[in-house]
């Protein structure tokens, strides 16, 4: 049988576990950079030392950051993105039917999205990660259940004539208040989304709205151009953004890490 010192790079590896080759092709030491070392000057010596330390870190199972058997693994991070997007849609959906208070929908998701956020295997940039998707899922819920009604508008919204109808009113938190309502040309009567102006002494006036064809939202008063919420829009997208780049920077960083560590120990 021939020893240690006597065999050659093939042999070496084929008698690795096969998800350590797999692990060390991952990391950019796979049979063809070993071969390519050992054609180097003591090249034999150090593909033994790159077995060696990576066989014992993984025995060992040491922590992802500390050593080639370890790594950021892609699936934690993969769940926390798809678990937030479920429930960023989810609560975002949700205002079609509840319009504004769909934010509590939002935090009540958002417990199973911290959870699987601070589940995630510690590696470099981790934490300032996990907290920046808490941050921007927070954005999304929080801002887009208050303004999706004005994006849906902008979007799906029609511009007509309607007729202001007599206000309702109620009480909230002790104060009357007046509700501005218009009557649609299929005669059909609406409470407006926010009360842009006093309307209870123009009952039978016409002015332009726009409305929701399907009727899932309220109708606003005044054209498009006046319903507001682009800035908030361009501060979700932003957030959005952020939600798929921190787990993404964190995965590459981890995998760079690795391949860092096992370059050194070829040199």
């Amino acid at each position: 049988m021939a020893s240690e010192d006597e065999r050659s790079v093939d042999e070496l590896f084929a008698e690795l576990p096969e998800k350590w080759q797999r692990a060390l092709e991952e990391v950019g030491m796979g049979l063809s950079e070993l071969r390519r070392i050992a054609a180097g000057p003591d090249g034999m010596r150090r593909v033994r030392t790159i077995l060696s330390e990576f066989s014992e870190s993984t025995s060992k199972g040491r922590p992802a950051r500390n050593g080639y058997g370890g790594g950021t693994p892609v699936w934690p991070w993969a769940r926390l993105f798809l678990v937030a997007a479920v429930s960023v849609a989810v609560c975002l959906l949700s205002s079609l039917f509840i319009g504004k208070a769909a934010a509590f929908v939002g935090l009540l998701l958002g417990l199973p999205v911290f959870w699987v956020a601070f589940k995630t295997r510690d590696s470099r940039g981790a934490p300032v990660a996990r907290y920046v998707t808490a941050a921007a899922y927070l954005v999304l819920v929080l801002v887009g259940s208050y303004f999706a009604n004005a994006w849906y508008l902008q979007l799906r919204g029609v511009e007509q004539t309607v007729t202001i109808a007599a206000p309702s009113h109620q009480w909230t938190h002790g104060t009357r208040e007046t509700y501005c309502r218009v009557r649609l040309r299929d005669g059909s009567v609406h409470e407006v989304i926010d009360n842009k102006e006093n309307c209870a002494d123009r009952v039978g006036r016409t002015t332009a709205a726009v409305v929701d064809p399907a009727g899932h939202y309220k109708p606003s008063l005044g054209t498009e151009s006046d319903i507001g919420g682009v800035l908030e829009g361009y501060l979700c997208l932003g957030a959005a953004t952020v939600l798929v780049l921190a787990p993404v920077t964190v995965v590459v960083m981890g995998r760079r890490n690795r391949y860092g560590q096992a370059s050194r120990a070829a040199g």
